[in-house]
Formats: structure tokens, sequence, C-alpha cells
């Protein structure tokens, strides 16, 4: 399938409208007992562990204190939502309809409700992940989003995926894996894609993030997927763009990219 650099500075479509008052609840459940610089200067402390100090992913540090679980609850959760609104809308066959969808590392639960709200009738959420605070979170997102979705504690590499066509989303979670636990989950996910599931894997874009990427994207290549480069310019919400200034970031762009396995294009069967 064709993929690469998608256009630049593309504006991002309005959210649905569960996003804003999802995100109304998020700052008045963070900022309760947190202040605003304390939420900011964990922001900036996230930031610098993506960027400067991934080893310390693998070891759980993004999670690590009530200041970073509220800055990636509302920073990073509204950015996943948006990038995965997008994507999911420029992707052929993303938004066709599916019963389950399986979000692999889905932390706050953000990019998996965005994919399950771009299809009709949304589809029932397996959430999974290793975490207990991002498995309660992840819940609470659902339910706000008004997707049927069930929540598990485990690790994304080991756990059995559950039997039956499905979409598999694996957003922001695949670089904090051990180098063994990913090479063994890409081999479980191009298998489950060669056999009709749709698969979507998502992560950074900046160079030497993912090491890995390359190896992952010629193998999903020879599988029948694509590659793509995304960049988007978006207004941010309220709450985000304040805690981006705060930070000392600049997210007037986002960006990320993908890695999309769909070669069926046979319907699943309706839930029961």
């Amino acid at each position: 399938m064709a993929g690469g650099l998608q256009p630049a500075l593309t504006l991002l479509p309005p959210s649905t409208d569960r996003f804003t008052p999802w995100l109304a609840s998020l700052e008045a459940k963070h900022l309760g007992d947190l202040t605003f610089a304390e939420v900011s200067r964990s922001l900036r402390a996230l930031s610098a562990t993506y960027v400067e100090r991934r080893q310390k992913l693998v070891e759980g540090a993004a999670l690590s204190g009530r200041g970073k679980r509220a800055a990636f609850a509302l920073f990073y959760g509204p950015l996943h939502h948006l990038l995965l609104t997008q994507i999911v809308r420029a992707l052929p066959d993303a938004t066709r309809r599916v019963s389950t969808l399986i979000d692999l590392g889905c932390g706050t639960g953000a990019a998996g409700a965005a994919w399950a709200s771009a299809l009709t009738p949304p589809p029932r959420i397996i959430g999974i992940d290793i975490h207990p605070w991002a498995v309660r979170e992840a819940a609470d997102t659902y339910r706000a989003f008004g997707v049927a979705a069930t929540v598990r504690q485990g690790d994304v590499a080991k756990v059995p995926l559950p039997k039956g066509r499905a979409a598999i989303l694996a957003a922001f979670t695949l670089n904090e894996l051990p180098d063994a636990a990913r090479e063994g989950l890409l081999t479980r996910l191009v298998e489950r894609g060669l056999h009709g599931d749709r698969v979507l894997i998502v992560e950074p874009l900046a160079g030497g993030v993912a090491r890995w990427w390359n190896s992952w994207r010629e193998t999903i290549a020879r599988a029948g997927g694509r590659a793509d480069e995304w960049r988007f310019r978006v207004e941010l919400p309220a709450i985000v763009a304040k805690l981006d200034r705060a930070a000392g970031l600049d997210h007037r762009e986002i960006t990320c990219r993908s890695l999309w396995l769909a070669t069926s294009s046979a319907d699943p069967p309706a839930s029961s």
C-alpha cells in the first residue's frame, strides 16, 4: 500500500461533542489537589523523560508520581486523542465497522476513545495497560466518550490477545517495551493483520526516539501495510495550550508516525 509523508500543516477537524466535557472533567480532577505550577513542572520533567531519558520509560518513569500522572492525562492525553482522530479518518478502511477494538498499552484511553468515536457504531474496547492508574483512568475516559469497554491490567507483550476479528491499536506504547518483548509483539501483530485484523501502531516522529522503527516499517510493508508521517496544525484546547507555554514547549504543530496493516476488506460479523 502507499504511504509516506502526509501534507504538512493540515488543519485538524473538530472533535466529537464529548471531547470538551471530557477535558473539563480531567482539569477538575487533576487540578483538584495539585496546583497548575506543580503540574507544569511535572510536564517539563515528563517531556525530558520522553526526549532525553527514554530508558527510564521501560522502568515506568512516565507515571511515577501524582504530578506526572496529572501532566500525562491533561497534556498528552488530549494531544493523542486529536492525533488519532485525524489519522483514522485519513487511513483507508480505518473507519470501517468492527465490533472490537483492542487498545494495547491504553494509557489514559484517549487514543482508543478517538478511534472508537470515529466508528459507527462504536466498537467495544478492550483496554490493556501494565499500570494500575492507567487502567482506572482509561475506564473513565471510555465511559466519558460513551464507549463500552473492558479494562485489564497486564503486560501487552505477554497478554493473550482476544480471539475474533478486531482492530488493534498500539499508540505511544511500544517504545516503552524492552527490545525482545517488542519484537515478539511485532510477530503477533503482523500475524493478526495477515488474518484480517486492522493493526495501527503510532509513535512519536522525533528522530532517534524509536531506533527499531525502520525494521518494523520494512516488516509491515512486506506484509502489505503502509507507513506514514503526520504533521498537523492545531489550535490547542485552553488547558493544553497553557501547559504548553508554561513548560516551555511548542505544540502549535503536532506530529507522529504510524504503521498500518489492514489486508482484508471483509466486514466482521455483528456483535450479538
